[in-house]
């Protein structure tokens, strides 16, 4: 009887480390962040361009600025995955009914996102290939 009331014990523990993790996670990635560096397809974006954009993290929003451009819509984490997934579909803007899958990393004010652009799937490993429309970006907070 001791061992089941231990293992049941032991369950909920880590059940409830397991939602706080993941609580954590959802209120961690809100914010405002900037892109250091970026690459798609393999080849890098340059610095000019990546001054230019801000993306805003919000209560399951989102918001690119590039220059003076406004693309908007929804995102949605999948913490179950490792690495961690992302879905972001644009309801306002360029991306307007586009669904983008992604992954993600985050580490303290380090965001590491790759979507793959096409729509396709969601990518395997934070990288890009040339030829493909995957896109990766390391964001800072500020």
């Amino acid at each position: 009887m001791k061992y089941y009331l231990c293992l049941t014990l032991a369950l909920v523990f880590a059940l409830n480390l397991s939602a706080a993790d993941a609580t954590n996670n959802v209120s961690a990635i809100q914010g405002l962040w900037h892109p250091v560096q970026a690459e798609l397809a393999s080849q890098p974006m340059p610095d000019a361009l990546l001054q230019s954009i801000r993306l805003k993290l919000m209560d399951g929003k989102y918001e690119v600025l590039v220059g003076t451009q406004s693309d908007r819509g929804t995102y949605t984490l999948d913490l179950t995955r490792e690495p961690k997934g992302m879905s972001i579909t644009g309801t306002e803007g360029p991306n307007q009914g586009k669904t983008f899958p992604a992954i993600y990393e985050l580490t303290g004010d380090t965001l590491l996102i790759c979507y793959d652009l096409s729509g396709t799937k969601r990518p395997e490993a934070f990288k890009t290939v040339a030829g493909t429309r995957l896109y990766l970006v390391t964001y800072q907070r500020r």
